[in-house]
């Protein structure tokens, strides 16, 4: 049985289990999501950001 490492969003604590010893909410991945800018939805995560990046005047 294979475990992969989780992280509680809330306190930051790495753990194998999925709920968090301290917090007792549920673990996430602390792994980014792939990323391939030849993806089909690549268009609609560089739009997305264009929008934050113009909403909070980064641009």
């Amino acid at each position: 049985m294979v475990h992969h490492i989780k992280k509680c969003p809330k306190c930051g604590i790495y753990t194998l289990k999925e709920i968090c010893p301290n917090c007792k909410i549920t673990t996430i991945s602390p792994k980014p999501p792939k990323y391939s800018p030849f993806s089909r939805l690549a268009q609609y995560r560089r739009e997305a950001l264009r929008e934050e990046r113009e909403r909070d005047e980064l641009i």
